[in-house]
């Protein structure tokens, strides 16, 4: 797992990080490098699975502490962006 995908994921402190299903909790996971991790990178791109992808499972915690989580997250997984000064 490399590059935004990784950062968003490791940033991210209210989700459980792994694939699983019928769980009330929120689930985040990198399926390039976990569910898809079998398949070469070819047949990734052909999937459309990138480095950067992540899927999300909403679960029932408190709205405004799953918006906290996935702000953190976009905001860890934003490269700098140069800027132009005179």
């Amino acid at each position: 797992m490399e590059g935004s995908g990784q950062a968003f994921i490791n940033s991210m402190k209210l989700t459980s990080h792994l694939a699983n299903v019928g769980d009330a909790k929120s689930l985040v996971i990198h399926p390039a490098s976990t569910t898809h991790s079998q398949m070469d990178k070819k047949s990734l791109e052909l999937a459309g699975l990138t480095d950067d992808m992540i899927r999300f499972s909403v679960g029932l915690e408190d709205m405004d502490d799953i918006i906290n989580d996935f702000n953190n997250g976009f905001r860890a997984s934003q490269k700098p962006r140069l800027v132009a000064s005179r």
